[in-house]
């Protein structure tokens, strides 16, 4: 299969590469910033271009003749600048979808979110016929679901066009540690804090669904192979805690409420003292658990790693400030950190370099 995809250089794309390398597929990545290094065992086709720019002709010359594109470019800072993220991850979505309709491509793969659904109204996990309106508060979730709305509009306009949307929870690599410590920490803090966190301030209703970036690229991959469409949740089996927090950190829990959480984030994201916005606790305390029986009924999908072991997983590559080969996977230290703020300022107000 000719097989191209946006943000093959990312968390979840380098995970898809080594996925089908060795397959025989002829794969092309579609990056704003072309790999610096092998990706997988399999030679990867690296075609530069930034989905917030009008590059249609581009993208239709390189979807010509592919058998699917998956379609998981997306961006996370710089989070004071909301006009950039959406037109990346709206406006992106809109590209690339309806540049896969003019090129006659017949599957996309859409990397939709947890972040798309609806708050939730309970305990239970839910299907993917739960409501796709998004977490009040959070610009990852509206943007999200306007993405999705956007291939109902393509789905309804091309018929002929297998659509498949991917909505898994949090996604966690070890190789992603470098770039979590870029995107969630200010530049002077070092990794090895992590390592001496003493106290966990957080409400205990804390439930998230996680699951590790192999198992997505394997989702992907039956997909892929099956021409499958439609929506599937992905999750891995036990939500994480404030509890598997607590341990994964080695800090005691100290209880406090989800509102006082979120107003500390939001104080010291608009002082420019950290880069997470505060809708990303809004998205933590509000998205629903998932149920992914579809997604083993229809794909034969198992995830082969647990919750807790992919935070585990994820937080040891912070503390060790792993890397992938990949710019966004790029090693992270403080000195680097500094320079390039010095140079360009904060991550949370330039453009994801």
């Amino acid at each position: 299969m000719r097989i191209v995809i946006t943000g093959a250089s990312g968390n979840i794309g380098s995970a898809l590469l080594r996925a089908l390398s060795g397959q025989g597929h002829d794969l092309v990545g579609v990056v704003r910033r072309p790999a610096g290094g092998p990706v997988g065992t399999d030679p990867v086709t690296w075609v530069r271009a930034d989905l917030t720019e009008d590059c249609a002709p581009l993208l239709r010359q390189t979807f010509r003749g592919a058998d699917a594109v998956v379609h998981l470019a997306w961006g996370f800072q710089p989070s004071h600048d909301l006009d950039h993220l959406e037109r990346l991850g709206v406006g992106g979505t809109r590209r690339v979808a309806e540049a896969t309709a003019a090129s006659g491509v017949p599957h996309l793969v859409h990397l939709s979110s947890v972040g798309a659904y609806s708050p939730r109204s309970g305990p239970d996990p839910v299907r993917e016929s739960y409501p796709t309106e998004g977490i009040p508060g959070s610009p990852y979730s509206a943007h999200k679901v306007a993405a999705e709305r956007l291939l109902d509009r393509i789905e309804a306009d091309h018929p002929d066009l297998v659509v498949a949307r991917m909505r898994p929870g949090i996604v966690g690599q070890r190789s992603a540690g470098s770039a979590l410590l870029r995107y969630g920490l200010p530049a002077l803090v070092p990794s090895f804090a992590l390592r001496a966190v003493p106290v966990l301030p957080l409400d205990r209703a804390l439930s998230i669904p996680m699951v590790h970036a192999d198992d997505v690229a394997d989702a992907l991959v039956r997909v892929l192979s099956s021409t499958a469409a439609g929506a599937f949740n992905l999750a891995a089996p036990t939500a994480i805690t404030v509890e598997h927090l607590s341990h994964a950190l080695g800090a005691r829990h100290v209880q406090v409420p989800a509102s006082v959480v979120r107003r500390a984030a939001s104080l010291s994201w608009q002082a420019r003292l950290q880069p997470v916005d505060p809708g990303w606790i809004d998205l933590a305390y509000h998205v629903p658990l998932l149920d992914p029986t579809r997604a083993h009924d229809v794909l034969g999908w198992e995830p082969r790693t647990d919750a807790p072991a992919v935070l585990e997983e994820v937080i040891a590559g912070m503390r060790e400030r792993a890397f992938d080969a990949t710019a966004p996977l790029r090693p992270r230290t403080v000195a680097r950190s500094l320079r390039r703020s010095l140079r360009v300022g904060p991550v949370a107000r330039r453009p994801e370099t």
